[in-house]
């Protein structure tokens, strides 16, 4: 397909994407029905019809990419009538395009533009997801560091703050540090928390920041009072979690948070290197 017809095609598609209060894009289905080269509502509806069944098939449910609307529309005497139409998320949108002709020029085209720009999204997704974990594992390594040094300002000294941390992974996970390193399959000499989802780094950080709070409100001057906070509120994290069908220790362990961290300075170094033409 020439250049400057991809060109003019990207536009088009792109030109006819709408998106709701909420910031969700959609097309709506009688554009897309001019924009892949149908001329009849009727004929489009079979490829409606099929690409809604894909969307069941792969699990997901169609009435979260095809809620119906209706709207009303000018007709040749002036006056009006409401027509039925379809909200298309981008994956319907993709789904659509793989179920219509292919020996239409414009569904080829639209079956890779949505294809890339689904992969896009779900690339776009799981970097916010690791920069996320990323930032969670880092504001933990901070909390720790700041009870470390509130253990030693009222206790006179930390070295006890490895223990009282293991005992926290104890109250949280419901067995040892050493436990859960062996099920994660962690290095003997990394931390445990390098390895753990984000949602359990939050869960040791929040239980934390409650710790260095009551400790420093309540004066605690013994690391023994300290590390019983600590059980305590390591414990109702755990309850917490629990209660929402969390089970902290039966969750699978996440990529080594220092790989995650290298590929997202590389990928920031690339899009540094060369940033993004229009015409790209």
């Amino acid at each position: 397909m020439d250049r400057q017809i991809i060109l003019q095609l990207t536009e088009t598609f792109e030109g006819h994407a709408q998106q709701t209060d909420s910031g969700v894009e959609y097309w709506l289905a009688r554009d897309l029905q001019v924009l892949l080269g149908y001329a009849k509502w009727e004929n489009f509806q079979n490829v409606l019809t099929r690409a809604k069944t894909a969307c069941e098939v792969s699990g997901h449910d169609p009435a979260n990419h095809f809620p119906e609307v209706r709207k009303m529309v000018e007709l040749g005497s002036g006056s009006r009538r409401e027509i039925e139409d379809l909200m298309l998320t981008r994956f319907a949108c993709y789904l659509v395009a793989q179920n219509g002709d292919p020996a239409k020029p414009q569904i080829a085209f639209a079956q890779s533009y949505f294809a890339i720009q689904t992969r896009r999204a779900e690339l776009i997704e799981q970097r916010i997801l690791e920069a996320e974990r990323v930032a969670a594992r880092r504001k933990l390594t901070e909390t720790e560091k700041d009870l470390s040094s509130l253990i030693y300002e009222q206790t006179g000294g930390n070295q006890d703050f490895a223990l009282i941390r293991s005992k926290g992974d104890q109250a949280l996970f419901g067995r040892s540090t050493q436990a859960m390193k062996a099920q994660w399959k962690v290095p003997e000499t990394r931390p445990l928390a390098d390895f753990a989802p984000t949602i359990i780094l939050k869960a040791k950080d929040f239980a934390t920041e409650i710790t260095i709070f009551n400790a420093r409100s309540k004066g605690m001057k013994q690391q023994t009072a300290i590390a019983g906070e600590h059980v305590t509120n390591n414990k109702a994290v755990r309850d917490t979690l629990l209660g929402r069908g969390i089970r902290p220790e039966a969750l699978p362990p996440a990529e080594d948070i220092k790989k995650v961290e290298r590929r997202l300075v590389s990928d920031e170094r690339k899009t540094r290197q060369k940033p993004k033409r229009l015409d790209d």
